[in-house]
């Protein structure tokens, strides 16, 4: 008898929704900037394809410096702006859009004053610095705090990336109900990224999250190419979720040196 594949139905939220799937996009930088423009033309396809569509919310305090031109989504007269509000703005004015932009960090000293913001469906974070997961996780922990409304959070998609390897986890934000299924093993958990990987996290927080001076001083901690890499690849496996309805991986190792990628399988 042949083995029957390991998979994770899509929860039915996202398959087909009354209203657009929320989104909480943490981080406009390197990679987060790429996944936002993924995001547009995602939510331009689904609304094609008689969905409901996305609508997002994107979290950064940080403002544009001449360190960001040429490896990020930013024009030189955009230096000086909150990074979210200029990519929000040029989203919303190029297609329509109505998203939104937050100019202040996701993290646990907000969620009171922005509980409603803070409700989302999809999490993905784009974050450069360890605790900045920890605290995602932490709220996404509270998941019964949000049982009342409809925003009641489902995944979390994480990026993270060093110079030129990387990686994509996808979770679910508790257990999502599968159908029954005689052609597939279901699995309806899918562990978070600081569950699974909290020690190798922990040890790599020392060189995190520290500023460039320039691009070419970034360039020496990221390579030129491996975010787009990452926010295409990334959005990949979203989009999987939406229009197959399932998916085999939870996620993937980028090596961008030697052209190598190992997806992680739902198991």
């Amino acid at each position: 008898m042949n083995k029957k594949s390991t998979v994770h139905f899509t929860d039915t939220t996202l398959i087909s929704p009354t209203n657009p799937v929320s989104v909480n996009l943490i981080g406009a930088g390197g990679t987060g900037s790429k996944v936002l423009i993924s995001l547009m033309e995602m939510n331009h396809s689904l609304i094609e394809l008689g969905h409901s569509g996305l609508q997002v919310c994107l979290w950064d305090d940080d403002v544009i410096t001449s360190a960001n031109l040429g490896r990020q989504r930013f024009a030189e007269s955009e230096t000086g702006l909150y990074k979210s509000v200029a990519m929000i703005n040029r989203i919303n004015r190029w297609a329509g859009t109505n998203w939104k932009a937050q100019t202040v960090k996701f993290k646990k000293d907000s969620f009171v004053r922005l509980a409603q913001e803070m409700r989302a469906i999809i999490t993905i974070t784009c974050v450069d610095n360890v605790t900045a997961r920890f605290e995602v996780a932490e709220i996404l922990d509270k998941k019964s705090d949000y049982r009342n409304y409809s925003n009641e959070p489902k995944y979390w998609m994480d990026f993270g990336n060093s110079k030129d390897t990387g990686q994509v986890f996808l979770s679910t934000v508790g257990a999502i109900k599968q159908p029954k299924s005689e052609k597939y093993e279901t699995v309806s958990s899918l562990p978070f990224v600081t569950e699974e990987f909290g020690a190798l996290l922990q040890q790599s927080e020392e060189n995190d999250d520290i500023p460039s001076c320039s691009l070419a001083q970034a360039l020496e901690k990221q390579d030129l190419y491996i975010n787009s890499v990452l926010a295409q690849m990334g959005s990949s496996l979203l989009w999987g979720l939406f229009r197959n309805g399932l998916t085999e991986n939870r996620g993937f190792f980028l090596n961008l040196k030697n052209f190598n990628s190992q997806p992680i399988k739902v198991a």
